[in-house]
This record gives structure tokens, sequence and C-alpha cells, in this order.
């Protein structure tokens, strides 16, 4: 819903609303929030709710060691865990200076740039994305541990596939928060999930994943398990993978995706650092069906990309990047990429090209490759390309 400030505070004086959560993300994507009370919500819009930046990634260089938290009313959502007496609503947030104008290393508004720049081409992009996590059990203590949740495998049904109810759960409440899943089923590792979205357009595809990541950590504790995204959860398992299907088309509806996914395979080296954040991401390439390669395939298996035809439209799927990313980051970068093989016509190479180069094999060579690139170091403000090539900022799973 485009809902207005004056909407937004409409609706909390006439639903009960008690708190509302005012959400953003650091460098790596992590969401953060602080909750404010109703009477607090026309200065939120019009000021910004002041947070100290000094412990979140990317914000650190903040001249005062303080930001400005401007809610986007049209993320309002309310939390359906929550009591419908004394709701809860939540909102992303832009963060902006002092001044009132947007900080750079926000990563939404990386975003936003990117969109800008593609719209100023007569380009519009749309994401679509299917997402892997594992559900593991928990100790006596509460504690999370690495036995999964059942033993099932690819597409298996109940009884073997006890994740089934917990992934109905996942996409009815993610429903009751506006946003549109398209399919979910088992995967091929033990207690391994799937849930797919829609395309839609990139802040909005953007804002649904962070959501959705946030909605089944929140399920699996409240059914008492915990719930995995990162690469590799269970040694000699698959990794989950964060499968990103891509479409391009100018104003007149003509389809760019070839175009695109060439530009996108060019630069994959440059990028891969800000897809895969983590030592594990490396672990995970070429194994089960994770690509280690710069290629492409018309037919569905381990290629980097899949590209095919669908009832007239072209398909590209990016399967390389893991669900450790930042997706703002992750959905501007392949704008960029995008944009640059749209605006070069870019061939795409011969297809499972057999002297196709490796992706990055270790976060170290991926380091290296965003240190040699003028392609992040254009996009990119310096202080987010800092956190992730500095070895002290690095996700740790």
């Amino acid at each position: 819903m485009n809902y207005t400030p004056e909407e937004v505070m409409q609706y909390i004086e006439e639903e009960d609303v008690s708190f509302i959560r005012l959400a953003f993300r650091d460098a790596f994507g992590v969401q953060k929030n602080i909750s404010v009370m109703p009477g607090e919500i026309e200065k939120a819009f019009h000021e910004g709710i002041s947070i100290s930046t000094g412990g979140i990634e990317g914000f650190q260089d903040a001249d005062s060691g303080r930001l400005y938290l401007k809610p986007d009313p049209s993320t309002l959502a309310v939390l359906p865990w929550r009591p419908d007496s004394g709701r809860v609503v939540r909102m992303f947030c832009d963060v902006v200076n002092t001044d009132g104008e947007a900080y750079d290393t926000d990563t939404r508004m990386v975003l936003k740039k990117a969109v800008e720049r593609a719209k100023e081409d007569q380009v519009e992009f749309r994401f679509g994305s299917a997402s892997e996590f594992y559900l593991f059990k928990k100790d006596e203590h509460g504690n999370p541990t690495s036995v999964p949740y059942d033993q099932a495998g690819y597409l298996d049904i109940a009884p073997l596939d006890r994740g089934e109810n917990i992934r109905r759960e996942i996409c009815l409440t993610i429903e009751k928060m506006g946003l549109k899943p398209e399919r979910s089923h088992h995967e091929r590792g033990p207690g391994q999930n799937e849930i797919d979205f829609h395309y839609g357009k990139p802040l909005k595809a953007a804002d649904q994943m962070t959501t959705f990541k946030m909605v089944v950590q929140t399920v699996a504790d409240r059914n008492g398990l915990t719930a995995d995204f990162s690469p590799v959860p269970l040694k000699g398992a698959p990794g989950n993978g964060y499968h990103i299907n891509i479409y391009a088309e100018d104003r007149e509806g003509n389809d760019l995706c070839r175009y695109a996914a060439a530009g996108i395979i060019e630069k994959i080296r440059d990028m891969t650092l800000f897809l895969n954040p983590s030592d594990n991401s490396y672990s995970r390439f070429g194994k089960c069906t994770a690509p280690d390669r710069v290629n492409w395939s018309s037919t569905d298996g381990s290629e980097m990309v899949h590209i095919s035809d669908h009832h007239g439209r072209t398909r590209v799927e990016l399967r390389s990047p893991d669900a450790l990313s930042n997706p703002y980051l992750v959905y501007a970068l392949l704008i960029h990429a995008g944009l640059y093989g749209i605006e070069n016509k870019l061939e795409l190479p011969a297809e499972m090209d057999a002297e196709g180069v490796l992706l990055p094999q270790s976060r170290v060579e991926a380091v290296r490759a965003v240190e040699e690139s003028a392609f992040i170091r254009e996009i990119l403000p310096e202080e987010i390309i800092r956190c992730y090539t500095e070895d002290k900022h690095r996700p740790q799973s």
C-alpha cells in the first residue's frame, strides 16, 4: 500500500497501534530498529528520529556520531505475531544527516540511486527471489543445535517433510504483511526449505527479502526451532543459495534481459564479494548444484546463470549469491552491471563455455577483485567498500 504520512498517522490512531518499529539495515543488510510511541511518529516523518551510529557497520564515520531515521510510509506493515490490542507496526526508514540529506552509506539509498540511473536510461528492472534456509532443533536450554528438523529430501511431503507446516505459517504471515510468496517446498538437504517470491520493483524486492528473513526467523523461533540462512550450515550437505530472477525492459516494453545478463556475467567477479560476503560463502561454490564458474546455460543445472524463454519473455536466474548478502547492495550492483550490458549491447559468451573463468574461490580472492575494480568504486561509497574488504568487519557465518 502506498500510504502517505497522514494516512499512517490516522491508521495508528484508529487501529490501536501502541508501538512503531523504525527499521533500517547496516552495511551487511542486518536489520536494526528502534521503537517509538505513537506520539513520536509525526516528528519521525518531519525531522527523523536520531540514532547513535558508533556500533553500526557502515555508519561509524558519521561526523556527529548521530544520524536520523525517516520512515517510508509506503512500507507500513503490521507484525501479525504481536497482539491485536496495542498493535505493533513496522516501517523501513531512510537514513539521513542532521541537515536531512540522505547519508551515502545507507544501502537503501544506494539502491534508490541505481534505480534512478536506470530510469534515466529508460530501463526498468524487476527482481524475484528464491531463498533457501535450514531449520534446526534447539537444545533443552533453547540454544541452536546442528540437528536438522527432518531428514526429508527434494520436494518430499509430510510426514517425511516436517517443515511443511512451518513454511505454510511463514507464507501466511508474509501475506498478512502485504507481500506475495509464490511457492514453497522442501529442498535437497535435511531440514532445508525454499520459499520463492514473484518479480517486484527493486526497492520493494529488497524490502521484501529483509522482511522475509525476519519472518522466517521469528516463525521458526515461535515453533521452538532456529532458522539458518548461512551458505553452508551443515557440513557435507547442500548449501543455501539466494537465487535471483532478473527482468529488464525499456520504455516500449522491449526485452533487454540478454544484454543485462551479458553485463552481469562480465562484471560478476568484481561484485562477488558483495553477493557472497563471508568466508563460508566460498565453501558452497562447486558443491551440489551451486556454481563455481562464470558461465550460463539454457538447461537448468549447476551453471551460474540460467537463461530460458518463458511465455515469450527471457527468464534470467543468477544462482551464485547467498542470503548473507545485503539485497539492497546486490540489486544495486546487478542494475549497474545490467545497464553496462544494455548500453554496450553486449552479446552473451558461448553457452557453458568450457574455458569460462572460475568465480573467486575465497574471500581473499574476492576482496582482491574489488580492490582492482573501477566498476565497484564508481558505484559504492568508500566506507561500504572498507566494511567488506577489511577482515575486522567480515561476517562470521
